[in-house]
């Protein structure tokens, strides 16, 4: 059987966050430019990724609305056709 030492989800989550901290600190200590400027650069990023998200939530409002419409208009042709046949076997 194996042996459990007790190294859980917790333990590992903490190393791995860990290890994340001290490749930060590391790459900010080795980084090439001043700590405002990074902050600048990553500001920037930061917001060009909010505008992208920003427009694919658009998009995705816009594609939702068009599918909204397709149906709505399926479903009213569907509703015709019914009467349309309905209305047939009346006659």
């Amino acid at each position: 059987m194996a042996k459990d030492d007790g190294a859980g989800a917790g333990s590992i989550l903490l190393a791995f966050l860990l290890g994340a901290v001290s490749g930060a600190a590391v790459a900010l200590l080795y980084a090439p430019v001043t700590g405002r400027e990074t902050r600048d650069f990553l500001g920037e990023k930061a917001r060009e990724g909010r505008e992208r998200a920003m427009e694919a939530a658009q998009r995705g409002r816009d594609v939702m609305s068009q599918g909204r419409e397709t149906l709505t208009s399926a479903i009213e042709r569907g509703k015709e056709a019914y009467q349309q046949a309905r209305t047939r076997e009346k006659a």
